[in-house]
């Protein structure tokens, strides 16, 4: 049986679940997860938790927050005038805006608080700053 290695093709199916208990993603909603060791497409400390798994393997794996999606950085939130927002626009706290920056940077960024004259916005990941387990089970390995 072929053990995961750098370069393998790799499909594992995964419940994603915080310090909290709450599941942030499973692969139950959208299928397995397929990737190749070494690409790039899945957390550096992942593919080294899963190197030389089997198929059929399972086990826990824990990312800490420097990991995953890094810390949370205050300088990852602004504040900006009220008055920077089309007139009668309603903002509203957890509403997710593209906000343009200089040099044509368009970023997605969340609302924190709203108030009569500032509007607070969070760039940051929604998953920054927390560590992350992931309950997975290795599919296939090629």
């Amino acid at each position: 049986m072929t053990q995961v290695a750098t370069n393998s093709t790799v499909t594992i199916s995964y419940i994603g679940t915080l310090d909290n208990g709450r599941i942030f993603h499973s692969t139950d909603e959208q299928g397995p997860l397929t990737f190749t060791i070494g690409a790039d497409q899945v957390f550096p400390a992942l593919e080294q938790a899963i190197l030389g798994m089997r198929a059929g393997e399972v086990r826990n794996v824990v990312l800490s927050a420097a990991e995953a999606y890094g810390p949370r950085l205050q300088e990852n939130t602004i504040q900006v005038s009220r008055l920077s927002f089309p007139a009668g626009k309603d903002i509203t706290v957890g509403q997710k805006l593209s906000i343009d920056f200089k040099g044509g940077v368009s970023k997605v960024m969340v609302v924190t608080a709203v108030n009569e004259t500032d509007v607070t916005l969070d760039g940051n990941h929604p998953l920054a700053g927390c560590d992350l387990t992931f309950a997975l089970r290795v599919d296939a390995v090629q």
